[in-house]
């Protein structure tokens, strides 16, 4: 069984986001950038993920950059992964090393699928200014990463330009204060279904907060999201069209249920293969 799941706001968390104070009791360091620590686990989730069973393989799905991915000491030190997928899916690291061949090919897609990256920042152009963006990055040479005040944001005239997006094989999501611009073929789903065909054909679990993970719960076969981000938000309000299961709890101890899920959906999944 693969256990596939996004890393920020479904594993770890940053202050901003994991709800409680950073002194609370039960969470853990995850990550230090340039000597600050800026993001957390649960002990409880930690503790079950180092403990997993030996037929589970854990793949962090996150669209981080390999560098951003490769800095969370968790997964350098404590819980390290066989497989992980960074960068949207755009690349896929095997035992810590870039699949080149998954790279090529994720690269071939977008020249014969997409619009280049300068048209896309062209066409967004008008919109994009200092009053609400605070930083840009072109990740991996992939998809765009804005920094923004959220609470500046030109609404109407951002989403015009999210809904032209599609005519270019680009899509888009806001998670906290990050704009992402991303080209449709850089996806999280077709990343862990190659990673899954190479290690044999096997259920899927997955979980994540974001638009951005929709395409990978909608592939599991079970799926499970964290009460807060964009799914949960976007449940509120189209209940019909979000199927998957949440949990109790929001922040970071949404960890600890999304990892007990996982436990026992295992178990289930182990007896029915048996009976």
């Amino acid at each position: 069984m693969i256990y596939a799941s996004d890393l920020d706001q479904t594993l770890i968390y940053s202050r901003r986001s994991m709800g409680v104070s950073d002194d609370a009791s039960g969470i853990a360091p995850a990550e230090w950038v340039r000597g600050e620590l800026s993001s957390f686990m649960s002990d409880e989730a930690l503790n079950r993920l180092k403990v997993l069973p030996e037929d589970i393989i854990f793949m962090p799905v996150t669209t981080r950059t390999v560098e951003q991915y490769q800095r969370i000491q968790i997964f350098q030190q404590d819980v390290i992964p066989a497989y992980a997928v960074t960068s949207n899916g755009g690349n896929i690291l095997i035992a810590g090393e870039v699949d080149q061949s998954w790279n090529d090919y994720v690269r071939s897609q977008l020249q014969q699928h997409s619009a280049e990256a300068v048209e896309v920042r062209q066409m967004f152009g008008d919109v994009l200014n200092s009053d609400w963006v605070a930083g840009e990055r072109l990740c991996d040479e992939l998809f765009f990463a804005f920094v923004i005040h959220r609470d500046r944001m030109p609404i109407e005239q951002v989403t015009e330009k999210i809904q032209a997006l599609e005519s270019l094989g680009w899509e888009a999501s806001i998670q906290g204060r990050k704009l992402y611009l991303v080209p449709s073929g850089v996806n999280k789903r077709a990343a862990v279904e190659y990673v899954r065909h190479q290690i044999g054909n096997m259920p899927v679990i997955a979980s994540g907060d974001s638009l951005l993970d929709r395409c990978l719960l909608d592939f599991a076969d079970y799926a499970i999201a964290p009460r807060h981000g964009e799914l949960y938000r976007e449940k509120q309000r189209n209940p019909e069209l979000i199927p998957y299961r949440f949990t109790e709890k929001s922040g970071i101890f949404a960890a600890d249920e999304i990892l007990e899920y996982v436990c026992s959906t295992h178990q289930v999944a182990i007896g029915d293969a048996v009976s």
